[in-house]
């Protein structure tokens, strides 16, 4: 507890002036030497946080609700652990207020001050476990907490976790008191700084009340904090299944042989007195196939005509999944100890340098670049809105997507398997710069958490280390060799990938990627407003880029803010049809680069209108997307739905189009159609 604290009070002394100072001078040596330092050899490893499910031998229980909430004062952040707050209720100590969990907590409150509070804010909430808990092992767990959070049972400090937009969990058994009352109390600390993943800075500002303190980032979205995602207590046995690991794998003659790990809470355990029995169930829940595992609780089980997950369109029946059901047996009297069923697919991955395959069929790619962002809860989880999203990516006719610029929900990976929506997985480093060593340990315990979390999703088809690093700084070459070379460590069944917005001369990143992605905003960012200079730039960058790294190439953001309901001809700046026409002379590009056999996808930024930081350039926040953030379409979003369900149908051989996909307008209509794209 004491050297826990003490990195707290060394973390609350930044808001002096002279610390500043010193940091700056530290994080400009480390970047001289950086090079010289080691670059492998010191990453950490995360260990369990299976999704909590219910079984035979395990409860859920969900704390998500109402929970007493207070702020600290910006230049007091550490002042709430120096007087011990999390010792007793909340309330005793501060004024409180209530704030639903899971949510933001920024847009709750008609209060600026909360809105863009800089610093530490508290959590609190009481709740009952019954005596028969005792028995058993009991951990709580969060689906995230943005940036850092510290976290106590009855006063007594249970886990410390950073990186927002990632789970965490903690056995709590001890701190427990059972049939009894508890509390827990949360510290969230949004702070920003230059070895964080996402970066930032913190400044010291004159203002009319003296000095403030500043949250700088470059990056384009709102920096929402909070307890993002769900809370929940589960239990489990003494001895339990705490970690499935899978590879499935097709082969030749299509059948799926499942390679699966199993980790058990005590790594010393017998292995002659225990057994892992394996079943797969198909989605009828009939079994398929069982097997079980060697002595090292590892092993491979078949699936005889396997059903494969197939992306949306692509196949008539996309997402298909299995369940597999692990059984923890102790051997003497036959009996289960645990039980554990995750959802799985069958599928395989190929590339080369021109191709991307998914179950030896060539992909191309349309979707979205993303946020998980919506009016008044956030970045906060909410399941209607998961829904509304899921239903949108397929009314449009999308296949795939980007978690720009993080992970997203355990819950959105889940909806993601289940609907046949590929993601390209993406860590939330995002305008990495001023690379040292520590910045490189984190970006890499970032991607190991990531990873760790999300394998076992079929949906997941590629990883994405970073969006619009700054490639051309010094330094940048052998950071993202590393980090690319680490990526790859953790998981080779998957490409790696980056979005670059560096020209292709003063990159340094992409000869290290599977698959080149760039981001360009031609007509937008450049020469704005000049619809005559997208076509032809799009073209020669996409070549450019596969001449000279001889890799697939994607485009991973294009696009234009558009005000919904402005309408200029000719078309304009910020009006609805600038944006369908940017997107028009995109899509004759894409169509051309198709043909030449290296360009494997086309990702709109953005799929919704998303929040960001006050700035004179964005009205509202940014509004690129092809629905607002309320989610209701744009005009370009019903040219991208004729778009991408015509490239399903020519690329896929999905011919069973929406029937409204085109309105009645004449008796040549049909062949008028065949034209429009």
């Amino acid at each position: 507890m004491a050297r826990v604290l003490a990195v707290i009070r060394k973390k609350s002394c930044m808001f002096t002036a002279i610390t500043f100072f010193l940091m700056g001078i530290i994080g400009y040596l480390a970047h001289v030497v950086f090079g010289t330092m080691l670059l492998a050899g010191n990453e950490k490893v995360t260990a369990g946080l299976l999704y909590p499910r219910e079984s035979e031998t395990r409860e859920v229980r969900s704390l998500d609700g109402m929970w007493k909430f207070a702020r600290s004062e910006t230049d007091k952040p550490s002042q709430g652990l120096r007087e011990k707050w999390y010792l007793k209720d909340l309330e005793k100590s501060i004024n409180i207020t209530q704030m639903p969990v899971p949510s933001s907590y920024n847009d709750i409150v008609e209060d600026e001050k909360v809105r863009d509070h800089v610093g530490t804010v508290w959590y609190e909430r009481k709740f009952f476990v019954p005596q028969s808990w005792k028995s058993q092992r009991v951990f709580v767990r969060f689906g995230s907490v943005h940036y850092e959070a510290y976290v106590w049972i009855n006063g007594n400090l249970a886990v410390r976790h950073e990186f927002g937009h990632l789970p965490f969990e903690a056995e709590i058994s001890e701190h427990l008191n059972y049939a009894k009352e508890n509390r827990i109390t949360v510290l969230c600390d949004n702070v920003l700084l230059q070895t964080t993943i996402p970066q930032g800075k913190v400044i010291e500002q004159d203002s009319d009340s003296g000095k403030e303190i500043v949250q700088q980032y470059s990056f384009d979205f709102f920096n929402y904090a909070g307890i993002h995602r769900s809370v929940h207590l589960y239990t489990v046995p003494q001895l339990f299944i705490k970690e499935v690991i899978l590879n499935p794998q097709v082969t030749e003659e299509r059948h799926g042989l499942v390679n699966y790990k199993i980790i058990l809470s005590d790594n010393n355990v017998n292995a002659s007195d225990y057994k892992i029995r394996v079943v797969i169930l198909n989605k009828e829940n009939e079994n398929v196939a069982e097997a079980v595992a060697d002595d090292d609780f590892t092993g491979q089980v078949l699936v005889h005509n396997a059903e494969l997950w197939w992306p949306y369109l692509m196949n008539i029946k996309p997402g298909y999944l299995y369940t597999i059901e692990v059984h923890l047996v102790n051997e003497q009297h036959d009996v289960d100890i645990d039980v554990y069923r995750m959802k799985f697919g069958i599928r395989s991955l190929k590339w080369n340098n021109s191709s991307f395959l998914i179950n030896d069929k060539p992909i191309y790619f349309r979707g979205f670049g993303r946020h998980e962002d919506s009016d008044i809860r956030g970045k906060g989880l909410d399941f209607a809105l998961l829904t509304k999203d899921f239903n949108l990516l397929k009314w449009i006719g999308a296949n795939a997507y980007r978690t720009s610029h993080y992970p997203y929900s355990e819950e959105s990976m889940q909806f993601a398997d289940e609907h046949g929506i590929m993601i390209i997985d993406e860590c939330p480093s995002v305008d990495t710069e001023n690379y040292s060593q520590k910045l490189l340990e984190n970006h890499k315990y970032s991607i190991e958490q990531l990873i760790h979390r999300d394998i076992n999703h079929p949906s997941v088809v590629m990883w994405s280390i970073a969006n619009e690093p700054r490639t051309q700084q010094v330094n940048a070459d052998q950071y993202f060799a590393e980090v690319a070379r680490y990526t790859r460590f953790l998981d080779p069944t998957r490409p790696v990938t980056a979005a670059i917005a560096v020209n292709s001369k003063q990159d340094q990143a992409a000869q290290y990627l599977d698959i080149i992605s760039f981001n360009r905003y031609n007509a937008w960012y450049q020469n704005t407003g000049r619809l005559d200079m997208v076509t032809s730039y799009v073209m020669n960058e996409a070549r450019t880029w596969h001449e000279k790294h001889n890799k697939p190439v994607l485009m991973s953001e294009y696009g234009s803010d558009t005000v919904e309901g402005l309408h200029i001809l000719p078309a304009y700046v910020w009006s609805e049809e600038f944006q369908s026409q940017q997107f028009s002379k995109h899509f004759k590009a894409f169509d051309q680069l198709r043909n030449e056999g290296f360009f494997i996808g086309e990702f709109v930024w953005n799929f919704a209108d998303f929040k960001t930081a006050q700035t004179y350039t964005r009205v509202g926040g940014n509004k690129k997307g092809v629905f607002t953030r309320n989610r209701q379409p744009k005009a370009a979003a019903h040219l991208l739905r004729k778009r991408y369900y015509e490239l399903a149908s020519e690329l896929d051989s999905i011919h069973q189009k929406p029937d409204n996909l085109y309105e009645y307008t004449s008796q040549s209509q049909n062949k008028l159609q065949k034209n429009e794209l």
